[in-house]
């Protein structure tokens, strides 16, 4: 995900390959997004307030990347089309792997996919883009992102994507159904992603990253049930940002 700023806060998010960090770094920035959370070194201390918890803050936004943006202990393998895959995925079988068309564009049986549950500290509700999440009346919102690894196949024995779409209001605000069990997350202090930035032109906002190290196996048919209708109008998966490498980007993680 990423946030761009011209004349307000809104936000875009789009596609980006994977690439090795070569040009010089930018300075002066926060730690960016998005990293291999299972090295927990980093030089960038500069340090901005983590988001309260998931549950204080108000759910505005559910996208998927196709490819792991995130490389972690159940995500390790580089894919040639960008970002990282499932550690099972030379694994699947047949059935598993059987072509299955749907609404949701972008993904297939086979696929990585890493999904973003955005919460904003805004007054918001969720809606299409990520614009949802901070309009022109929230200044510096605090934003955090849930973000979960899935392995698709063709099988409705796995997991349901249903139950962890947006369920209205919970405890008063706008929540999904559940979160998914991928292991304890990893929190970092990280950044938006998305094209408009690279290890020499940073983003300068601020993110706080909750990344379950995990992958776990989802039905591709029930993606495909949740794109037929979904409050953020998400018809299709994005495309990751290249991994930040570089130490003096990357937060300490405790």
């Amino acid at each position: 995900m990423r946030i761009l700023r011209s004349s307000a806060v809104f936000f875009v998010l789009i596609c980006m390959g994977f690439a090795a960090e070569t040009q010089e770094i930018c300075e002066g920035f926060g730690p960016q997004s998005p990293r291999d959370i299972s090295t927990k070194a980093g030089q960038n201390t500069k340090a901005f307030a983590l988001a309260p918890s998931a549950a204080s803050l108000n759910l505005c936004n559910i996208h998927t990347h196709t490819q792991a943006e995130h490389r972690g202990p159940g995500f390790a393998y580089a894919s040639g089309a960008g970002g990282f895959r499932c550690n099972g995925s030379d694994a699947l079988t047949a059935a598993e792997r059987a072509p299955l068309k749907g609404a949701y564009k972008g993904a297939a049986p086979g696929d990585t996919v890493e999904v973003h549950w955005v919460y904003s500290s805004c007054d918001v509700m969720p809606g299409e883009g990520l614009a949802a999440c901070a309009p022109q009346t929230c200044a510096e919102p605090q934003i955090r992102v849930e973000a979960q690894v899935f392995l698709l196949v063709n099988d409705p024995e796995a997991l349901d994507f249903g139950d962890y779409a947006y369920a209205a209001n919970r405890v008063g605000r706008p929540q999904p159904k559940a979160l998914p069990d991928g292991g304890v997350p990893v929190i970092y202090a990280g950044s938006t992603t998305g094209p408009a930035y690279s290890a020499s032109i940073c983003s300068p906002l601020h993110v706080t990253w909750s990344v379950r190290p995990d992958c776990v196996k989802l039905d591709i048919a029930s993606l495909h049930r949740w794109a037929e209708a979904n409050v953020f109008n998400e018809t299709k998966s994005h495309g990751v940002r290249a991994l930040v490498t570089a130490p003096a980007l990357l937060s300490p993680i405790e």
